[in-house]
């Protein structure tokens, strides 16, 4: 079983940086991808970013040089730094993490950015 809790949500003005972090618990293999969605009101669950464990990365093209995502193996944490916040980012932002052909997601953080 694999637990992920996000922490870091919260209001921002637009232009603002906001840093999201997801610490995994449970058993966790070292081959897996970890990452983070989002989703807004009435709208579709979005992958944001991906990190492979060789630190490999992949972006939507709407977050691309604004939002950057990490990973620290040793702890089985991610984070995603958003700078350059716009008000089409609010939204949930939740931890992801593939592992053993299995997809686990955590419960979501908000994020509102105003205008």
């Amino acid at each position: 079983q694999v637990q992920l809790v996000e922490s870091g949500g919260g209001l921002v003005q637009t232009g603002g940086s906001l840093r999201l972090s997801c610490a995994a618990s449970g058993s966790i293999f070292s081959i897996n991808v970890m990452g983070w969605y989002r989703q807004a009101p009435g709208q579709q669950r979005e992958m944001v970013a991906l990190i492979l464990g060789s630190g490999s990365t992949t972006y939507v093209d709407s977050v691309k040089g604004r939002f950057t995502i990490s990973r620290d193996n040793a702890k089985n944490m991610v984070s995603l730094q958003m700078n350059s916040l716009k008000p089409e980012d609010t939204a949930v932002y939740g931890c992801y993490l593939q592992q053993l052909g299995r997809n686990y997601w955590g419960q979501g953080t908000q994020v509102t950015v105003s205008s």
